[in-house]
């Protein structure tokens, strides 16, 4: 059994019925009172975010998780159709269940994070850097490239990224999917 002093950045715990990744945790100690551990929530079968405290030593629940690559094929009305790229099968997930998914597009890659006790899946990431098109973007003005200036563009999945005035139609950048920023240009 796992207590409070195996609590982790990114552990998946089980409280309540429902499954809760741990975001922020930490001890407090007194000279009065037992030692206390503290911990930020997240939840991952629900949009739930709660803070939680133990007694030190507490027995918690932790949830075996494995990271399994998928491949995007499509969308449809019932959801995200993903397929394992070891043994085939296609699973569909919802919208809310994958991090950012604006920018998802033909066969790329997505990490989906399983639940090895019901082998459900309980959510998905994409890698957090890739690499699109731009499709659509307004023209720089000449000379004005010394500020730190941002325009909108749209890449070729749909989603609106800022970038700064001297990127161009057709271009290919690198963007971090975590925060949604522009990180470079891409040479082809």
């Amino acid at each position: 059994m796992a207590n409070t002093a195996d609590i982790s950045r990114g552990m998946i715990l089980k409280l309540d019925g429902s499954l809760y990744s741990v975001i922020e945790f930490g001890e407090n100690k007194t000279a009065r009172s037992a030692a206390k551990v503290w911990a930020k929530l997240k939840g991952v079968d629900n949009k739930r975010s709660i803070e939680k405290t133990w007694n030190s030593g507490e027995t918690i629940f932790p949830i075996r998780v494995e990271k399994r690559t998928h491949q995007y094929l499509y969308k449809d009305e019932t959801g995200y159709n993903l397929m394992n790229t070891e043994t085939y099968e296609q699973i569909v997930l919802a919208d809310e269940m994958i991090d950012a998914p604006e920018f998802l597009k033909d066969g790329s890659e997505v990490f989906v994070f399983v639940n090895t006790d019901t082998e459900l899946p309980i959510g998905a990431e994409l890698p957090e850097k890739i690499v699109v098109r731009i499709t659509y973007v307004e023209p720089g003005l000449r000379g004005d490239t010394a500020t730190r200036a941002l325009k909108p563009a749209t890449v070729e999945t749909g989603a609106t990224v800022n970038v700064p005035l001297f990127v161009e139609d057709g271009e290919l950048i690198r963007v971090n999917t975590k925060t949604g920023e522009y990180i470079e240009r891409v040479k082809e």
